[in-house]
Protein backbone atom coordinates (compact mmCIF):
# COMPACT_ATOMS: atom_id res chain seq x y z
CA UNK A 1 0.00 0.00 0.00
CA UNK A 2 1.71 3.11 -0.87
CA UNK A 3 2.25 5.87 2.02
CA UNK A 4 1.32 9.22 1.48
CA UNK A 5 4.09 12.14 1.76
CA UNK A 6 3.97 13.62 5.24
CA UNK A 7 4.85 17.49 5.21
CA UNK A 8 6.10 19.51 7.98
CA UNK A 9 5.16 23.25 8.03
CA UNK A 10 4.88 26.11 10.62
CA UNK A 11 2.01 26.45 12.79
CA UNK A 12 -0.99 28.87 11.51
CA UNK A 13 -3.78 30.29 13.32
CA UNK A 14 -6.10 28.04 10.53
CA UNK A 15 -4.39 24.80 12.17
CA UNK A 16 -6.03 25.30 15.33
CA UNK A 17 -9.01 23.71 15.21
CA UNK A 18 -7.41 20.81 14.10
CA UNK A 19 -4.72 21.01 17.32
CA UNK A 20 -7.49 21.21 19.28
CA UNK A 21 -8.99 17.84 17.80
CA UNK A 22 -5.91 16.14 18.37
CA UNK A 23 -5.28 16.73 21.93
CA UNK A 24 -8.84 15.74 22.72
CA UNK A 25 -8.15 12.75 21.14
CA UNK A 26 -5.10 12.21 22.86
CA UNK A 27 -7.37 13.03 26.26
CA UNK A 28 -5.86 16.06 27.18
CA UNK A 29 -8.43 19.18 28.69
CA UNK A 30 -7.11 22.16 26.61
CA UNK A 31 -9.20 25.01 24.92
CA UNK A 32 -8.97 26.78 21.81
CA UNK A 33 -7.94 29.49 24.46
CA UNK A 34 -5.13 27.16 26.04
CA UNK A 35 -3.61 26.31 22.61
CA UNK A 36 -3.72 30.54 21.45
CA UNK A 37 -1.92 31.04 24.78
CA UNK A 38 0.90 28.31 23.73
CA UNK A 39 1.24 29.93 20.88
CA UNK A 40 1.11 33.03 21.71
CA UNK A 41 4.46 32.42 24.01
CA UNK A 42 5.59 30.15 21.41
CA UNK A 43 6.41 29.10 17.64
CA UNK A 44 4.93 25.75 16.66
CA UNK A 45 4.97 22.98 13.76
CA UNK A 46 2.40 20.68 12.39
CA UNK A 47 2.34 17.68 10.56
CA UNK A 48 -0.38 17.30 7.43
CA UNK A 49 -1.09 14.44 5.17
CA UNK A 50 -3.68 15.34 2.29
CA UNK A 51 -4.44 18.84 4.12
CA UNK A 52 -5.24 16.86 7.62
CA UNK A 53 -3.55 17.97 10.74
CA UNK A 54 -1.67 14.86 12.27
CA UNK A 55 0.70 16.15 14.51
CA UNK A 56 1.92 19.05 16.16
CA UNK A 57 4.92 20.28 18.20
CA UNK A 58 5.44 23.57 20.09
CA UNK A 59 8.74 25.32 21.40
CA UNK A 60 8.81 27.77 23.90
CA UNK A 61 11.87 30.04 23.99
CA UNK A 62 12.64 31.67 27.60
CA UNK A 63 15.17 34.19 26.10
CA UNK A 64 18.37 32.78 25.12
CA UNK A 65 18.54 30.43 28.99
CA UNK A 66 16.31 27.43 27.76
CA UNK A 67 13.43 26.12 25.96
CA UNK A 68 10.84 23.44 26.41
CA UNK A 69 9.74 21.52 24.34
CA UNK A 70 5.52 20.65 24.66
CA UNK A 71 2.48 19.69 23.10
CA UNK A 72 3.69 16.59 20.83
CA UNK A 73 1.03 14.57 19.59
CA UNK A 74 0.33 12.00 16.80
CA UNK A 75 -2.59 10.89 15.24
CA UNK A 76 -3.15 7.51 16.71
CA UNK A 77 -4.18 6.64 12.34
CA UNK A 78 -0.21 8.09 12.13
CA UNK A 79 1.50 6.74 14.79
CA UNK A 80 4.13 3.72 13.77
CA UNK A 81 5.41 6.14 11.09
CA UNK A 82 8.53 8.52 12.48
CA UNK A 83 6.41 10.88 13.01
CA UNK A 84 7.49 11.36 16.51
CA UNK A 85 10.87 11.72 15.92
CA UNK A 86 10.55 14.47 12.74
CA UNK A 87 8.37 16.84 14.65
CA UNK A 88 11.09 16.49 17.64
CA UNK A 89 14.08 17.53 14.72
CA UNK A 90 11.78 20.33 13.73
CA UNK A 91 11.62 21.34 17.63
CA UNK A 92 15.11 20.82 18.16
CA UNK A 93 15.86 23.63 15.08
CA UNK A 94 13.42 26.12 16.35
CA UNK A 95 15.62 25.81 19.77
CA UNK A 96 18.76 26.05 18.31
CA UNK A 97 21.62 25.41 21.18
CA UNK A 98 19.41 26.40 24.12
CA UNK A 99 19.04 23.65 26.76
CA UNK A 100 15.88 22.10 26.40
CA UNK A 101 12.81 21.06 28.96
CA UNK A 102 10.10 18.64 28.50
CA UNK A 103 7.37 16.69 30.23
CA UNK A 104 6.89 13.12 29.00
CA UNK A 105 4.58 10.44 29.28
CA UNK A 106 5.92 6.92 29.48
CA UNK A 107 4.99 6.32 25.83
CA UNK A 108 7.24 9.20 25.06
CA UNK A 109 10.26 8.65 26.74
CA UNK A 110 12.29 5.83 24.45
CA UNK A 111 12.09 8.70 21.62
CA UNK A 112 13.31 11.47 24.07
CA UNK A 113 16.10 9.11 25.58
CA UNK A 114 17.28 8.66 22.26
CA UNK A 115 17.20 12.19 21.47
CA UNK A 116 19.02 12.91 24.54
CA UNK A 117 16.95 13.68 26.86
CA UNK A 118 17.40 12.59 30.53
CA UNK A 119 15.35 12.01 33.57
CA UNK A 120 15.21 14.23 35.91
CA UNK A 121 11.94 14.16 38.27
CA UNK A 122 8.67 12.87 37.94
CA UNK A 123 5.87 15.76 37.70
CA UNK A 124 2.34 14.86 39.65
CA UNK A 125 -1.19 16.21 38.25
CA UNK A 126 -3.14 16.74 41.62
CA UNK A 127 -7.03 18.38 40.50
CA UNK A 128 -10.12 18.07 42.46
CA UNK A 129 -13.23 20.67 43.48
CA UNK A 130 -11.80 23.25 45.71
CA UNK A 131 -13.43 22.80 50.02
CA UNK A 132 -14.66 25.97 51.70
CA UNK A 133 -11.46 26.90 53.49
CA UNK A 134 -10.40 30.29 55.29
CA UNK A 135 -8.29 33.02 53.77
CA UNK A 136 -5.14 32.20 54.51
CA UNK A 137 -2.84 34.94 56.95
CA UNK A 138 -0.13 36.86 55.26
CA UNK A 139 -0.87 36.68 51.56
CA UNK A 140 -2.67 39.07 49.77
CA UNK A 141 -3.69 39.87 46.02
CA UNK A 142 -0.34 41.24 43.98
CA UNK A 143 -0.40 44.47 42.12
CA UNK A 144 0.62 45.29 38.87
CA UNK A 145 3.86 46.81 40.47
CA UNK A 146 4.85 43.53 41.71
CA UNK A 147 4.99 41.62 38.41
CA UNK A 148 8.91 43.03 38.45
CA UNK A 149 9.46 41.14 41.66
CA UNK A 150 7.73 38.10 40.78
CA UNK A 151 9.42 37.89 37.44
CA UNK A 152 12.90 38.15 39.68
CA UNK A 153 11.90 35.44 41.99
CA UNK A 154 10.55 33.18 39.34
CA UNK A 155 14.45 33.56 37.17
CA UNK A 156 15.69 32.16 41.03
CA UNK A 157 13.83 29.04 41.23
CA UNK A 158 13.30 28.32 37.30
CA UNK A 159 16.82 29.11 35.97
CA UNK A 160 16.00 31.03 33.15
CA UNK A 161 13.84 34.45 31.91
CA UNK A 162 10.50 34.31 32.02
CA UNK A 163 9.21 37.65 31.54
CA UNK A 164 7.02 37.08 28.63
CA UNK A 165 5.14 33.78 30.36
CA UNK A 166 4.24 36.30 33.58
CA UNK A 167 3.26 39.08 31.44
CA UNK A 168 1.11 37.01 29.69
CA UNK A 169 -0.17 35.47 32.79
CA UNK A 170 -0.84 38.93 34.70
CA UNK A 171 -2.97 39.89 31.83
CA UNK A 172 -5.20 36.46 32.05
CA UNK A 173 -5.01 35.52 35.42
CA UNK A 174 -4.55 36.90 39.01
CA UNK A 175 -1.28 36.08 41.19
CA UNK A 176 -1.02 36.05 44.97
CA UNK A 177 1.84 36.88 47.06
CA UNK A 178 3.75 36.78 50.26
CA UNK A 179 5.53 40.14 51.15
CA UNK A 180 8.28 39.86 53.54
CA UNK A 181 11.55 42.81 54.56
CA UNK A 182 9.52 44.99 52.30
CA UNK A 183 9.60 42.70 49.45
CA UNK A 184 8.04 39.71 47.45
CA UNK A 185 9.14 36.16 48.95
CA UNK A 186 6.81 33.96 47.34
CA UNK A 187 4.02 34.06 44.87
CA UNK A 188 0.99 32.02 43.00
CA UNK A 189 -0.69 32.34 40.06
CA UNK A 190 -4.21 30.80 39.33
CA UNK A 191 -6.07 31.09 35.52
CA UNK A 192 -8.78 29.64 33.28
CA UNK A 193 -7.55 26.44 31.81
CA UNK A 194 -8.69 23.54 30.71
CA UNK A 195 -11.95 21.99 32.89
CA UNK A 196 -11.60 24.62 35.30
CA UNK A 197 -8.79 26.54 36.69
CA UNK A 198 -4.99 25.81 37.34
CA UNK A 199 -2.64 27.29 40.14
CA UNK A 200 0.87 27.82 38.93
CA UNK A 201 3.38 28.59 39.30
CA UNK A 202 3.68 28.62 42.67
CA UNK A 203 7.20 30.27 43.78
CA UNK A 204 8.17 29.82 47.86
CA UNK A 205 10.91 30.17 50.24
CA UNK A 206 9.77 27.19 51.76
CA UNK A 207 6.40 24.70 51.87
CA UNK A 208 4.54 26.28 54.39
CA UNK A 209 4.18 29.31 52.64
CA UNK A 210 3.88 27.49 49.15
CA UNK A 211 0.68 26.14 51.10
CA UNK A 212 -0.86 29.04 52.01
CA UNK A 213 -0.42 30.81 48.46
CA UNK A 214 -2.66 27.62 47.08
CA UNK A 215 -4.69 28.23 50.01
CA UNK A 216 -5.31 31.77 49.22
CA UNK A 217 -6.80 30.50 45.99
CA UNK A 218 -8.86 27.99 46.95
CA UNK A 219 -10.37 29.77 49.58
CA UNK A 220 -11.97 31.90 46.73
CA UNK A 221 -12.94 29.63 44.59
CA UNK A 222 -15.44 26.77 46.64
CA UNK A 223 -16.83 24.28 44.76
CA UNK A 224 -14.80 25.15 41.55
CA UNK A 225 -12.82 22.65 39.84
CA UNK A 226 -8.98 23.28 40.03
CA UNK A 227 -5.80 21.54 39.22
CA UNK A 228 -2.19 21.96 40.46
CA UNK A 229 1.10 20.41 38.53
CA UNK A 230 3.77 19.43 41.39
CA UNK A 231 7.04 17.60 41.84
CA UNK A 232 7.43 14.68 43.45
CA UNK A 233 10.67 16.73 44.87
CA UNK A 234 8.68 19.51 45.93
CA UNK A 235 6.67 17.55 48.92
CA UNK A 236 3.26 19.03 48.26
CA UNK A 237 1.46 15.70 46.57
CA UNK A 238 0.49 14.55 50.22
CA UNK A 239 -0.73 17.57 51.10
CA UNK A 240 -2.68 18.48 48.44
CA UNK A 241 -4.29 14.66 48.36
CA UNK A 242 -5.29 15.47 52.08
CA UNK A 243 -7.33 18.57 50.90
CA UNK A 244 -9.43 17.21 48.32
CA UNK A 245 -6.68 17.00 45.28
CA UNK A 246 -6.24 13.64 44.05
CA UNK A 247 -3.10 12.75 42.01
CA UNK A 248 -4.87 11.34 38.88
CA UNK A 249 -1.63 11.73 36.28
CA UNK A 250 2.25 11.39 36.47
CA UNK A 251 4.75 12.19 34.07
CA UNK A 252 8.19 12.52 33.39
CA UNK A 253 10.42 15.68 33.45
CA UNK A 254 13.33 15.86 31.50
CA UNK A 255 16.23 17.44 30.30
CA UNK A 256 18.88 18.00 27.56
CA UNK A 257 20.97 18.03 28.69
CA UNK A 258 20.60 16.54 32.52
CA UNK A 259 22.98 19.15 33.83
CA UNK A 260 21.32 22.35 34.67
CA UNK A 261 20.58 24.82 37.08
CA UNK A 262 19.90 23.96 40.41
CA UNK A 263 17.15 26.14 42.55
CA UNK A 264 18.33 28.65 44.58
CA UNK A 265 17.87 28.00 48.39
CA UNK A 266 15.55 31.58 48.35
CA UNK A 267 13.69 30.37 45.27
CA UNK A 268 11.95 27.12 44.70
CA UNK A 269 9.14 26.11 42.42
CA UNK A 270 6.25 24.21 44.25
CA UNK A 271 4.37 23.98 41.40
CA UNK A 272 4.19 24.53 37.50
CA UNK A 273 2.68 27.16 35.23
CA UNK A 274 1.75 23.84 33.37
CA UNK A 275 3.27 20.68 32.00
CA UNK A 276 4.10 22.48 28.95
CA UNK A 277 5.58 25.44 29.92
CA UNK A 278 7.70 24.56 33.69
Amino acid sequence: MQTRQIEIAAFRPDHLDAALALSRQAGWPHRTEDWQMALALSEGMVATEDDRVVGTVVVTRYKEDCATINMVIVDETTRGRGLGRRLMEAALQIAGNRPLRLVATRAGLPLYQKLGFHETGTVLQHQGLAREIPAPAGTETATADDLPAIMALDRLAFGADREDLLSYLAKVGEFAVIRRDAGVSGFACLRAFGRGEVIGPVVATNIDDARKLIEHHVARRPGRFLRVDTTAAAGLSPWLAEHGFAEVDGAIAMKNPSVGHAAAPAATTFALASQALG
